[in-house]
Protein backbone atom coordinates (compact mmCIF):
# COMPACT_ATOMS: atom_id res chain seq x y z
CA UNK A 1 0.00 0.00 0.00
CA UNK A 2 1.63 3.44 -0.95
CA UNK A 3 1.79 5.95 1.33
CA UNK A 4 -1.40 8.13 1.40
CA UNK A 5 -1.07 11.97 0.73
CA UNK A 6 -2.46 12.81 3.85
CA UNK A 7 -2.84 15.57 5.62
CA UNK A 8 -5.29 17.24 8.51
CA UNK A 9 -7.97 18.52 5.94
CA UNK A 10 -8.08 14.58 4.79
CA UNK A 11 -11.22 12.58 5.54
CA UNK A 12 -11.58 9.85 8.15
CA UNK A 13 -13.11 6.75 6.49
CA UNK A 14 -15.27 4.27 8.66
CA UNK A 15 -16.60 1.12 7.11
CA UNK A 16 -18.70 -1.33 8.35
CA UNK A 17 -20.60 -4.48 6.22
CA UNK A 18 -23.59 -2.35 5.84
CA UNK A 19 -25.65 0.14 7.51
CA UNK A 20 -25.31 0.02 11.47
CA UNK A 21 -22.11 1.94 11.28
CA UNK A 22 -23.82 5.19 10.78
CA UNK A 23 -24.13 5.02 13.92
CA UNK A 24 -20.49 5.96 14.80
CA UNK A 25 -20.81 8.33 11.56
CA UNK A 26 -23.58 10.12 13.56
CA UNK A 27 -21.46 10.25 16.68
CA UNK A 28 -18.19 11.26 14.57
CA UNK A 29 -19.85 14.07 13.40
CA UNK A 30 -21.39 15.30 16.71
CA UNK A 31 -17.71 15.23 18.46
CA UNK A 32 -15.86 16.55 15.33
CA UNK A 33 -17.81 18.68 13.57
CA UNK A 34 -15.53 19.81 11.21
CA UNK A 35 -14.26 16.67 9.66
CA UNK A 36 -14.94 15.19 6.40
CA UNK A 37 -16.03 11.55 6.28
CA UNK A 38 -16.09 8.46 3.57
CA UNK A 39 -18.55 5.98 4.93
CA UNK A 40 -18.52 2.45 3.37
CA UNK A 41 -21.49 0.27 3.59
CA UNK A 42 -20.59 -3.48 2.05
CA UNK A 43 -24.46 -3.39 1.34
CA UNK A 44 -24.49 -5.86 -1.51
CA UNK A 45 -22.81 -8.79 0.82
CA UNK A 46 -23.92 -8.12 4.20
CA UNK A 47 -24.49 -10.18 6.83
CA UNK A 48 -20.74 -11.00 7.41
CA UNK A 49 -21.71 -13.14 10.45
CA UNK A 50 -22.63 -16.16 8.56
CA UNK A 51 -18.96 -15.59 6.49
CA UNK A 52 -16.14 -17.92 6.67
CA UNK A 53 -12.92 -16.31 8.23
CA UNK A 54 -11.02 -16.11 5.32
CA UNK A 55 -13.92 -14.20 3.38
CA UNK A 56 -14.63 -11.93 6.28
CA UNK A 57 -10.78 -11.03 6.27
CA UNK A 58 -10.55 -10.91 2.29
CA UNK A 59 -13.65 -8.65 2.36
CA UNK A 60 -12.69 -6.37 4.96
CA UNK A 61 -9.25 -5.55 4.05
CA UNK A 62 -10.78 -5.04 0.56
CA UNK A 63 -12.80 -2.11 1.87
CA UNK A 64 -9.38 -0.80 3.92
CA UNK A 65 -7.97 -0.73 0.58
CA UNK A 66 -10.26 1.29 -1.17
CA UNK A 67 -10.59 3.73 1.99
CA UNK A 68 -6.33 4.29 2.03
CA UNK A 69 -6.73 4.62 -1.67
CA UNK A 70 -8.65 8.08 -0.93
CA UNK A 71 -5.67 9.51 0.92
CA UNK A 72 -8.05 9.22 4.55
CA UNK A 73 -5.94 10.08 7.63
CA UNK A 74 -7.19 7.46 10.23
CA UNK A 75 -9.51 3.96 9.63
CA UNK A 76 -12.64 3.01 12.00
CA UNK A 77 -13.98 -0.92 11.92
CA UNK A 78 -17.22 -0.01 13.07
CA UNK A 79 -18.39 -3.18 12.73
CA UNK A 80 -17.87 -5.55 15.73
CA UNK A 81 -17.75 -8.54 13.26
CA UNK A 82 -14.97 -7.17 10.96
CA UNK A 83 -12.91 -5.57 14.33
CA UNK A 84 -13.05 -9.38 15.91
CA UNK A 85 -12.21 -11.15 12.49
CA UNK A 86 -10.29 -9.05 10.57
CA UNK A 87 -8.92 -6.22 12.76
CA UNK A 88 -5.50 -7.26 12.66
CA UNK A 89 -5.24 -7.67 9.07
CA UNK A 90 -5.97 -4.48 8.49
CA UNK A 91 -3.74 -3.09 10.80
CA UNK A 92 -0.83 -4.95 9.79
CA UNK A 93 -1.58 -3.70 5.76
CA UNK A 94 -2.69 0.25 7.21
CA UNK A 95 -0.17 3.39 6.98
CA UNK A 96 -2.83 5.37 9.36
CA UNK A 97 -4.20 4.53 12.91
CA UNK A 98 -6.92 2.11 12.48
CA UNK A 99 -9.23 2.34 15.58
CA UNK A 100 -12.46 -0.25 16.52
CA UNK A 101 -15.69 -0.60 18.28
CA UNK A 102 -14.73 -3.31 19.98
CA UNK A 103 -11.77 -1.99 21.37
CA UNK A 104 -13.57 1.35 21.90
CA UNK A 105 -15.70 -0.24 23.56
CA UNK A 106 -14.36 -2.54 26.58
CA UNK A 107 -11.38 0.59 26.95
CA UNK A 108 -14.80 2.22 28.39
CA UNK A 109 -16.15 -0.31 29.86
CA UNK A 110 -13.14 -1.30 32.33
CA UNK A 111 -13.00 2.41 32.90
CA UNK A 112 -16.26 2.71 34.35
CA UNK A 113 -16.92 -1.18 35.95
CA UNK A 114 -16.24 -1.85 39.45
CA UNK A 115 -18.04 -5.35 39.86
CA UNK A 116 -18.49 -6.63 36.29
CA UNK A 117 -19.64 -6.23 32.83
CA UNK A 118 -22.36 -7.50 30.65
CA UNK A 119 -21.92 -7.14 27.02
CA UNK A 120 -24.61 -7.99 24.39
CA UNK A 121 -23.92 -8.37 20.44
CA UNK A 122 -24.93 -10.34 17.67
CA UNK A 123 -24.27 -14.46 18.09
CA UNK A 124 -21.07 -14.14 15.75
CA UNK A 125 -19.37 -11.26 17.84
CA UNK A 126 -20.44 -13.11 21.43
CA UNK A 127 -19.19 -16.59 19.59
CA UNK A 128 -15.76 -14.62 18.75
CA UNK A 129 -14.82 -13.78 22.70
CA UNK A 130 -13.34 -10.67 21.36
CA UNK A 131 -14.63 -8.45 23.42
CA UNK A 132 -14.51 -10.27 26.89
CA UNK A 133 -10.49 -10.83 25.65
CA UNK A 134 -9.48 -6.64 25.44
CA UNK A 135 -11.68 -6.76 28.60
CA UNK A 136 -9.35 -9.04 30.52
CA UNK A 137 -6.03 -8.07 28.78
CA UNK A 138 -6.93 -4.58 30.36
CA UNK A 139 -8.17 -5.78 33.42
CA UNK A 140 -8.13 -9.74 34.34
CA UNK A 141 -9.94 -9.77 37.69
CA UNK A 142 -13.05 -8.04 35.99
CA UNK A 143 -15.84 -10.74 35.40
CA UNK A 144 -17.58 -10.59 31.65
CA UNK A 145 -20.77 -11.86 30.94
CA UNK A 146 -22.11 -12.11 27.49
CA UNK A 147 -25.22 -12.57 25.87
CA UNK A 148 -25.88 -12.84 22.09
CA UNK A 149 -29.38 -10.74 20.96
CA UNK A 150 -29.94 -11.93 17.52
CA UNK A 151 -33.74 -10.20 17.44
CA UNK A 152 -32.59 -6.57 18.04
CA UNK A 153 -31.11 -6.07 14.47
CA UNK A 154 -34.05 -6.46 12.68
CA UNK A 155 -36.08 -4.51 15.31
CA UNK A 156 -34.24 -1.53 15.02
CA UNK A 157 -34.39 -1.92 10.75
CA UNK A 158 -37.81 -2.15 11.47
CA UNK A 159 -38.07 0.92 13.17
CA UNK A 160 -39.17 -0.89 16.41
CA UNK A 161 -37.30 1.51 18.50
CA UNK A 162 -39.60 2.14 21.69
CA UNK A 163 -42.22 -0.68 20.84
CA UNK A 164 -43.93 -3.18 23.74
CA UNK A 165 -42.19 -6.21 21.41
CA UNK A 166 -38.85 -4.96 21.57
CA UNK A 167 -38.66 -4.13 25.35
CA UNK A 168 -40.31 -7.60 25.99
CA UNK A 169 -37.18 -9.20 23.61
CA UNK A 170 -34.64 -7.20 25.66
CA UNK A 171 -36.07 -8.32 28.92
CA UNK A 172 -35.99 -12.08 27.80
CA UNK A 173 -32.55 -11.45 26.57
CA UNK A 174 -30.95 -9.55 29.56
CA UNK A 175 -32.95 -11.65 32.32
CA UNK A 176 -29.47 -13.93 32.53
CA UNK A 177 -27.11 -11.23 32.09
CA UNK A 178 -28.90 -9.06 34.98
CA UNK A 179 -29.04 -12.15 37.58
CA UNK A 180 -24.87 -11.32 37.40
CA UNK A 181 -23.33 -8.30 39.42
CA UNK A 182 -22.48 -6.39 36.64
CA UNK A 183 -22.60 -2.01 36.68
CA UNK A 184 -22.08 -1.76 33.22
CA UNK A 185 -23.27 -2.98 30.02
CA UNK A 186 -21.61 -2.86 26.40
CA UNK A 187 -23.74 -2.37 23.49
CA UNK A 188 -21.30 -4.46 20.95
CA UNK A 189 -23.34 -3.66 17.88
CA UNK A 190 -23.63 -0.45 16.23
CA UNK A 191 -27.64 -1.06 15.77
CA UNK A 192 -27.99 -1.19 19.01
CA UNK A 193 -27.17 2.58 20.24
CA UNK A 194 -31.04 2.98 18.43
CA UNK A 195 -32.80 0.98 21.22
CA UNK A 196 -30.11 2.46 24.23
CA UNK A 197 -32.84 4.26 25.95
CA UNK A 198 -35.09 1.30 26.01
CA UNK A 199 -32.33 -0.52 27.22
CA UNK A 200 -31.70 1.53 29.95
CA UNK A 201 -35.66 1.56 31.18
CA UNK A 202 -35.02 -2.50 31.14
CA UNK A 203 -31.30 -2.42 32.50
CA UNK A 204 -32.05 0.49 35.53
CA UNK A 205 -30.25 2.90 36.81
CA UNK A 206 -27.41 0.94 38.76
CA UNK A 207 -25.98 0.11 35.52
CA UNK A 208 -23.87 2.16 33.04
CA UNK A 209 -24.37 1.51 29.27
CA UNK A 210 -21.24 2.02 26.90
CA UNK A 211 -22.09 2.93 23.91
CA UNK A 212 -19.43 2.11 21.33
CA UNK A 213 -20.16 4.84 18.84
CA UNK A 214 -19.77 7.40 21.45
CA UNK A 215 -16.26 6.16 22.91
CA UNK A 216 -14.86 5.39 19.73
CA UNK A 217 -16.12 9.01 18.59
CA UNK A 218 -14.32 9.79 21.62
CA UNK A 219 -11.13 7.99 20.92
CA UNK A 220 -11.14 9.50 17.32
CA UNK A 221 -10.67 12.97 18.85
CA UNK A 222 -8.10 11.93 20.96
CA UNK A 223 -5.77 10.52 18.38
CA UNK A 224 -6.28 13.03 15.89
CA UNK A 225 -4.66 15.32 18.96
CA UNK A 226 -2.05 13.49 19.23
CA UNK A 227 -1.22 13.72 15.43
CA UNK A 228 -1.91 17.34 15.57
CA UNK A 229 -4.14 15.98 12.51
CA UNK A 230 -7.60 18.26 13.29
CA UNK A 231 -9.01 19.99 10.01
CA UNK A 232 -7.98 22.97 10.58
CA UNK A 233 -10.56 24.57 8.29
CA UNK A 234 -13.74 25.98 10.24
CA UNK A 235 -16.81 25.28 7.13
CA UNK A 236 -19.51 22.59 6.31
CA UNK A 237 -17.22 19.68 6.13
CA UNK A 238 -17.94 16.81 3.62
CA UNK A 239 -19.74 13.29 4.05
CA UNK A 240 -20.01 10.75 1.62
CA UNK A 241 -22.07 7.73 1.93
CA UNK A 242 -20.24 4.29 -0.19
CA UNK A 243 -22.10 1.33 -0.52
CA UNK A 244 -21.85 -1.90 -2.93
CA UNK A 245 -26.07 -1.94 -3.35
CA UNK A 246 -28.62 0.12 -2.87
CA UNK A 247 -31.55 -1.80 -1.16
CA UNK A 248 -34.98 -1.14 -0.92
CA UNK A 249 -35.70 1.46 1.69
CA UNK A 250 -31.68 2.27 2.35
CA UNK A 251 -32.05 5.76 2.70
CA UNK A 252 -34.91 5.68 5.06
CA UNK A 253 -33.31 3.28 7.32
CA UNK A 254 -29.88 5.05 7.22
CA UNK A 255 -31.58 8.52 7.47
CA UNK A 256 -33.16 6.97 10.99
CA UNK A 257 -29.36 5.70 11.81
CA UNK A 258 -27.68 8.80 11.22
CA UNK A 259 -30.43 11.02 12.68
CA UNK A 260 -30.86 13.35 9.44
CA UNK A 261 -31.24 12.89 5.64
CA UNK A 262 -28.29 10.97 3.76
CA UNK A 263 -26.95 12.55 0.59
CA UNK A 264 -23.90 11.94 -1.08
CA UNK A 265 -25.00 8.07 -1.82
CA UNK A 266 -22.36 6.26 -4.04
CA UNK A 267 -22.43 2.74 -5.53
CA UNK A 268 -19.43 0.73 -6.50
CA UNK A 269 -19.91 -2.95 -7.72
CA UNK A 270 -17.04 -5.54 -7.49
Amino acid sequence: MPAPKRSARSPIGVFDSGIGGLTVVRALMERLPFEDIIYFGDTARVPYGVKSVETIRSFTTQIADYLLERDVKLLIIACNTMAAVAGDAVRERSPVPVLDVIDAGARAAVDISRKGIGVIGTPTTINSNAYARNIHALNPDLHVYSQACPLFVPLVEEGWLDHEVTRLTAKEYLKPVFVESIDALVLGCTHYPLLKSLLQDVAGPGIKLVDSAITIAEQTARVLTEMDMHNPQRQQPEYRYVVTDVPLRFQTVGGRFLGRELTQLEQVRW
